[in-house]
């Protein structure tokens, strides 16, 4: 049974090293992998912090509202940012608390 079991390991070695010849000698002549998957990743997850923004900003409008009603909002303060930053068009907030 030993000498089976030692058989069956040497024709599995041997026949891994002669597939992994085999395809080293075919890579050079393969089709180059497609950039798709990789593409769509990275657009789903900038739409996705898109929609997470815009959610995020509707939210602080809402709640600003009902603290003051009737009242312009004023810009929301970068959430992950905490350098400088400049206002083109809006009021200047106030500092953070």
């Amino acid at each position: 049974m030993a000498s089976y079991l030692w058989r069956k390991y040497a024709d599995y070695v041997y026949k891994k090293w002669e597939r992994t010849f085999l395809w080293d000698m075919l890579e050079p002549y393969r089709r180059s992998k497609s950039f798709t998957p990789l593409v769509t990743i990275y657009v789903a997850a900038f739409y996705t912090g898109v929609i997470g923004a815009a959610i995020t900003e509707q939210l602080y409008k809402e709640k600003y509202w009902e603290d003051h009603p009737g009242e312009a909002v004023p810009l929301m303060k970068p959430k992950f940012y905490g350098g400088p930053w400049k206002v083109l068009k809006g009021d200047v907030l106030p500092p953070s608390e």
